[in-house]
C-alpha cells in the first residue's frame, strides 16, 4: 500500500518558519477581531499537524517553555531531522510524532492531551478529501473549548486561472516517472516552451505572470510540494468553514491582519454590499471575490466568545510591539498584501521612534505625548499594519516565558547547523515567543559570538567568518558574483560582519536572541 496517499514525499519540504502559527500571533488575531484568546501567562498545550521540516514547532517550543508542544508528520525523514534539531537544542517540551492524520484522528496516540492550539500550514488543500475529514475529526476530538485553530490553504477564486497550470505539471510527472524534483524541473521547462510558443491558455491568462516567474526561479523542493500532489485542490472559504463546523469551530479572523480593516481595501460601495451579507461565510466569500484571494490564513475558535469593548481594551493593553528592522528602514509607507498604504507620519513616526529604543506595549504607546488623544483602536491598527508590513512583530508582554535560555540554546544549534547547510533561516526570540529571519551569514556570525568573540573585535570575527565559509568550499558573493581572491573575500567578510554587528546584534540583544 502507498503510504503517501498521493502526496509527493520523496523530496523533503523547505525548512520554513511561519510566524502566523505562533500562539502570540493567533491570540492577536482573536483580540483584534473581538474574540477571547488563550492565556499565555500559564501553561498551555499546542499541536502542529503536518510539521514539514519541524523548524516552526521547534522555534515555538524553544520560545515558549510554558507550553507543551506536540507535532506530527507522516514523512520519516522530516521527523528524524526535526527530532535531531530538538535534541541538539535540548528541548524538553516538544514531542515529535510520525503519524498519519488517520492514526491521530482515531486515537493512535493514547496519551495525547486536549489542546489550546492546533495549527496546520498549507496542508489542507494538498491532501485527499478523506484526510481532510481525518483532520476535522482530530480537531473535534482534541481541541479544547475556546481553543484556537490556524488553517492556511490555497483558496478560490484566486487560483482559478492557475488550475490548468498545476494539472499540466502533474500530467507531465505521470508521463515521466522519476524523482519529484526532476519531474517538476523538467515540467517547468515544458511550460517555458509553451510560453515561448504563445500557447493560447498562457496568452488568455496574463495574471499567470507571477506564478510562471516563480515556477522558473523557485527551488525544486518548494515547487514539488506546491504543485505535484495528486489531490491538490484549492478550496472556497465557505466549504472549509462548513467542514470545520462539524468540530464546532467558529471563524474568528484572518492572519492577514489588515483584512480586519475593510475601509483600507474596499470602497464604500463594496462595503455597503458586504454589509448585506447575512452570514460570516458570505461576508468572507464576497471579500475573496473582491480581492481575488488565492491563499487564506484562517483562524477558527471552538466556541468563540465575543468580547465587550472594555474587555478588548484590557487585552490590547497587554499587546507588545517590537521593531525588527533598523529605524532608518522603517516607514509609514506600508506594503500590504492588497497594495500600498500610506500611514500618517504624525502617528507612525512617534511609534517607530519609541520602538527603536525598545519594544513597547500598546498601553505604553497610547501614552506617548504625540499620540495622546488616540484610542486603542487607532494604536491597535498601527500595530497590526506595521506587523503586516514586516517592520514589527507582535507579542504578549504578560506571557510566562522564563529567562530565555531554552531559546538561545536552539539558536546555537541553528547557528552550528550553518557550518553544513543554510536550510534553517530563522532564529528564536524568547521575548516575542516566535522567530525572526536569519541569513546564512547571520547564523555564522552568531556562532562566532556565541563561542565567546567580542563584538568589538569585528576584524577577528570577519577572519573566522571567512574560515567557516571557505571551509565549506564556498566564496563570498558580492553583487551576485563570487569573489575569487583571498583579499577580496576578507574585505567582503569584514563588511558583512560589520553589518551584522551594527544592525542585527542590537536587535538580537533586545529580543533575547543572544
Amino acid at each position: 500500500m502507498d503510504w503517501t496517499a498521493g502526496y509527493a514525499s520523496d523530496i523533503e519540504y523547505t525548512a520554513g518558519f511561519y510566524r502566523e502559527q505562533s500562539p502570540d500571533f493567533l491570540n492577536f488575531v482573536c483580540v483584534l477581531n473581538g474574540v477571547e484568546p488563550v492565556r499565555l501567562d500559564q501553561p498551555f498545550t499546542y499541536f502542529e499537524l503536518g510539521f514539514g521540516r519541524g523548524l516552526t514547532v521547534n522555534v515555538l517550543a524553544a520560545a515558549n517553555p510554558q507550553g507543551d508542544f506536540y507535532a506530527a508528520d507522516f514523512n520519516p525523514a522530516h521527523v528524524s531531522g526535526a527530532r535531531e534539531l530538538a535534541d541538539r537544542a535540548g528541548l524538553k517540551n516538544v514531542t515529535l510524532l510520525e503519524d498519519s492524520f488517520e492514526e491521530l484522528a482515531n486515537g493512535g496516540q493514547e496519551s495525547l492531551p486536549q489542546f489550546d492550539f492546533i495549527t496546520l500550514h498549507g496542508i489542507y488543500t494538498w491532501v485527499t478529501p478523506e484526510n481532510q475529514q481525518y483532520i476535522v475529526k482530530f480537531i473535534k476530538r482534541y481541541l479544547k473549548p475556546g481553543g484556537i485553530v490556524y488553517l492556511s490553504y490555497n483558496a478560490m477564486p484566486g487560483w482559478a486561472s492557475a488550475l490548468p497550470l498545476q494539472r499540466m505539471l502533474v500530467e507531465y510527472g505521470d508521463e515521466h516517472p522519476g524523482s519529484s524534483d526532476v519531474q517538476v524541473r523538467n515540467a517547468a521547462k515544458l511550460v517555458e516552451r509553451m510560453v515561448a510558443l504563445g500557447a493560447g491558455y498562457i496568452v488568455a491568462n496574463p495574471g499567470l505572470k507571477g506564478r510562471l516567474e516563480m515556477l522558473a526561479n523557485s527551488k525544486p523542493n518548494y515547487l514539488v510540494h506546491e504543485y505535484m500532489h495528486k489531490h491538490w485542490e484549492p478550496l472556497y472559504h465557505a466549504d472549509v468553514a462548513r467542514e470545520l463546523a462539524a468540530a464546532k469551530l467558529d471563524f474568528a479572523g484572518s492572519c492577514d491582519l489588515p483584512l480586519a480593516y475593510e475601509s483600507l481595501y474596499l470602497t464604500p460601495e463594496k462595503i455597503e454590499l458586504l454589509n448585506q451579507a447575512n452570514s460570516s461565510v458570505m461576508r468572507q466569500t464576497l471579500k475573496d471575490y473582491f480581492l481575488n484571494i488565492s491563499f487564506r490564513k484562517d483562524v477558527f475558535v471552538r466556541g468563540a466568545r465575543r468580547m465587550s469593548a472594555t474587555r478588548q481594551v484590557e487585552w490590547l493593553s497587554q499587546v507588545g510591539v517590537a521593531l525588527i528592522v533598523p529605524r532608518s528602514q522603517a516607514s509609514s509607507s506600508l506594503k500590504l498584501t492588497f497594495g500600498p498604504v500610506n500611514g500618517r507620519d504624525d502617528l507612525y513616526n512617534p511609534v517607530l521612534d519609541a520602538l527603536a529604543i525598545r519594544p513597547h506595549t500598546l498601553a505604553e504607546l497610547v501614552e506617548l505625548p504625540a499620540l495622546r488623544g488616540s484610542n486603542y483602536s487607532v494604536i491597535g491598527q498601527i500595530a497590526a499594519l506595521l506587523a503586516a508590513s514586516g517592520q514589527t512583530e507582535i507579542f504578549f508582554a504578560n506571557a510566562a516565558r522564563g529567562n530565555g535560555e531554552q531559546g538561545r540554546s536552539l539558536n546555537k544549534a541553528i547557528a552550528a547547523n550553518a557550518r553544513y547547510s543554510e536550510e534553517y533561516r530563522h532564529m528564536c526570540s524568547p521575548v516575542l515567543g516566535s522567530g525572526l529571519p536569519a541569513s546564512y551569514i547571520d547564523c555564522l556570525v552568531y556562532l562566532i559570538l556565541a563561542a565567546g568573540a567580542k563584538p568589538t573585535e569585528s576584524a577577528a570575527i570577519a577572519v573566522e567568518l571567512w574560515k567557516l565559509v571557505s571551509g565549506q568550499g564556498r566564496k563570498m558573493i558580492k553583487d551576485g558574483v563570487a569573489l575569487t581572491s583571498e583579499e577580496e573575500n576578507l574585505v567582503e567578510a569584514k563588511r558583512l560582519t560589520d553589518e551584522v554587528l551594527e544592525q542585527k546584534l542590537p536587535l538580537w540583544q533586545k529580543l533575547g536572541i543572544i
